[in-house]
């Protein structure tokens, strides 16, 4: 009987043991989240300490859409996923809206190649605010938290985004409606996995859009699209439409007339036109085209083939990012001179 009740305290006395061992590793395991939680913390600190001047920013990626709790406005947003497939699947248009066009509407200077005009001004806000099933709108994710982007990617949005650049887009944007990612066409340099296998994949993704179909390309003259590169190598064909390098929207009139002349009933247009781009694309969609604004996506895939994990010069391609981009070398390529059907006088 002694021996029973000695056999059982030991295996009472083991049960409060392996529950102790227990508890513990509990709350270590809490511990341990929390200090993980602390070392991103201060890993974010640091990283915008690092940019000086761009405090101002915080606040608004801390509050970002998960955990926002005042009155900062975040646009919400569709994957850039699900833009893909509606594309290729529902052949919808689209037109996207950065910084340059911003600025145009608020007809304030900042695009280098192309001048503030009132008109090209009204007819973005006019696309802006459109809601038509076949045409997607984008903008540019980059009202909240910056993590998917590299420093090189934060660090030219944090000065952009003040607090009167927010006040301008939150009069221009509809508070209640989903938007399309501006950066889809921009799949490489400011992401923060860019030295991953992530960026092959998005332009994997991304050459579904054309593949097999009849491109019109409809591109400043030196913008050279798919030139030297394999980005557009599974279009069943390719013409272009060569536009101005810089003040494109003085050749508007022009520039969709030759469209809407060389097009074929499935045509897909291509544009690389800066911010007369968007409109372009809405009035081709209007005349029962599908049509992609796609500005930088070349140049960025360009930077992907070289992989340095960011910007830098394409000898024979215009890149207004760079300083000296403007700076463009000849080139001599007989299919890209065939591929042209129109030049603007």
């Amino acid at each position: 009987m002694e021996e029973c009740l000695k056999e059982n305290e030991l295996q009472n006395a083991l049960a409060i043991c392996l529950e102790e061992v227990i508890r513990l590793k509990t709350e270590l395991e809490t511990q341990k989240k929390q200090i993980e939680a602390l070392m991103k913390t201060q890993q974010k600190l640091f990283s915008i300490s690092m940019d000086t001047g761009y405090m101002e920013n915080l606040r608004y990626e801390w509050n970002d859409p998960q955990t926002a709790q005042d009155s900062f406005y975040y646009p919400k947003f569709y994957k850039i996923e699900e833009t893909v497939e509606s594309i290729v699947r529902d052949k919808k248009s689209m037109a996207r809206f950065g910084d340059g066009e911003f600025s145009m509407m608020a007809q304030r200077e900042r695009c280098r190649f192309q001048k503030v005009d009132l008109t090209l001004a009204e007819r973005l806000r006019e696309i802006l605010r459109c809601e038509e099933e076949g045409f997607l709108v984008a903008i540019a994710d980059q009202y909240g938290s910056l993590d998917a982007y590299n420093r090189e990617g934060k660090h030219g949005i944090r000065p952009y985004m003040t607090a009167q650049i927010r006040q301008e887009h939150r009069r221009l944007l509809n508070l209640e409606r989903v938007y399309h990612n501006t950066y889809i066409s921009r799949p490489y340099a400011m992401y923060a996995d860019n030295m991953t296998d992530a960026p092959r994949k998005r332009f994997q993704n991304l050459q579904r859009i054309w593949a097999d179909r009849d491109i019109v390309f409809v591109e400043g003259a030196l913008t050279r699209l798919g030139v030297g590169n394999d980005l557009f190598a599974n279009a069943a064909s390719i013409r272009r439409i060569e536009a101005p390098p810089v003040n494109s929207w003085d050749k508007y009139e022009e520039i969709l007339a030759a469209a809407l002349r060389v097009a074929d009933a499935d045509s897909l247009f291509l544009i690389a036109l800066g911010p007369s781009a968007g409109v372009l694309a809405y009035d081709l969609y209007r005349a029962g085209y599908q049509a992609l604004d796609i500005g930088h996506l070349d140049l960025e895939y360009e930077w992907f083939l070289r992989g340095k994990g960011g910007r830098c010069p394409v000898e024979h391609k215009y890149n207004n990012e760079l300083t000296g981009g403007d700076q463009v070398a000849d080139i001599y390529d007989e299919e890209y001179l065939r591929q042209i059907v129109y030049v603007t006088g």
